[in-house]
Formats: structure tokens, sequence, C-alpha cells
């Protein structure tokens, strides 16, 4: 999975150099988070922490259908 991003990351900064300075910009940030993922451990976004209880909704009422 790090070849497959820091391969992306390689391809947006090809891009970027024949871009407008706009589209070059947007590029070059998206080669850094690509460059980010390709690390190790650089999950840019991480899990949400477990749930240990079922929401008290689902539980609620009498019991009876």
């Amino acid at each position: 999975m790090e070849e497959f991003y820091s391969g992306f990351a390689e391809r947006a900064r090809d891009l970027a150099e024949k871009a407008d300075p706009f589209t070059r910009r947007r590029l070059l940030d998206l080669a850094k988070r690509y460059e980010a993922r390709s690390k190790p451990g650089g999950n840019t976004r991480p899990l949400p922490p477990p749930r240990t209880t079922p929401p008290s909704t689902i539980f609620s009422g009498s019991g009876e259908a």
C-alpha cells in the first residue's frame, strides 16, 4: 500500500509541473497527503474508538411488541 500512495504522489508532482498556478498548488498539496500516507503509520484519519455499549434507545420501553 505504501508504494501505491508514493506512486500517486509522484504522479501528482509530475502533473503539477505542467499545470497553472492554482492547479499546481492543489496537486502539490495532494502529493503531500499521499506522501504522508505512504509512510508506515501514516494513516491521516484515525479510526473512531470502539463502541463499548449499545445505544440506550434500542433497549428502552416495556419490552412488549
